[in-house]
């Protein structure tokens, strides 16, 4: 599963979404969905403006974390 953090650097921060919002030229309805969690898809560009502005790196913004189900079956070779 893929976490973002930006409410937890926002708020570490003490930041709103639409200060982000106009600091990064971002809409705040794309804002609210990220902070939300609630993107499909992120654009590449948004998240480099986001980390820019937030002066963070991608990853203390967005985390992978490996689903429970056991993993021991890779599908590439190595």
């Amino acid at each position: 599963m893929i976490r973002i953090y930006l409410s937890k650097l926002l708020g570490e921060r003490r930041w709103t979404q639409a200060d982000l919002a106009r600091k990064t030229g971002i809409r705040p309805a794309t804002i609210n969905e990220i902070y939300h969690e609630l993107s499909e898809r992120v654009n590449l560009e948004h998240l480099d403006k986001i980390c820019e502005v937030l002066d963070c790196r991608l990853d203390e913004l967005i985390k992978y974390i490996p689903n429970k189900k056991n993993h021991s079956k890779k599908w590439w070779k190595e």
